[in-house]
């Protein structure tokens, strides 16, 4: 965990849409967030700074999503953050080369943005702290 009461997530997509929407669901409860445009950067990005979660698409350029974990799994990274992949691919074999990779959980888009918050706070095991408006 971060030395903050803050979790900090790192949202890995090429698609800019998809990274906007997930940051956008995210830092509206209370997380913080970085984003990587694919698997290699988000590794690079996870060698510098501790992570609380990374939420990971499976399909990118350069280093895809199943790289991308075993990557942050192994060394020289070696976190035990928990990892939640997202991709278009429903099917059994995706989910489990997923979890064969390190993932915790395997979610398909179109991502529901309530339950990853709520999957999110489960998995960084806090309730992100909304300060009270007057």
């Amino acid at each position: 965990m971060s030395t903050d009461r803050t979790p900090h997530v790192l949202v890995v997509d090429d698609a800019a849409t998809v990274r906007y929407y997930h940051r956008q669901l995210l830092s509206e409860a209370a997380f913080r967030v970085s984003e990587a445009v694919n698997g290699l950067e988000a590794v690079e990005l996870a060698l510098q700074t501790p992570f609380d979660l990374f939420v990971v698409d499976v399909n990118m350029p350069k280093m895809d999503g199943y790289a991308c974990v075993e990557a942050l799994r192994g060394e020289p990274v070696g976190t035990d953050a928990p990892i939640i992949m997202v991709s278009t691919e429903d099917g059994v074999h995706d989910a489990d080369r997923a979890y064969a990779a390190g993932a915790n959980l395997y979610l398909v888009k179109p991502v529901d943005g309530a339950r990853l918050v709520r999957l999110a706070t489960m998995l960084t095991a806090t309730a992100p702290v909304r300060e009270e408006t007057p």
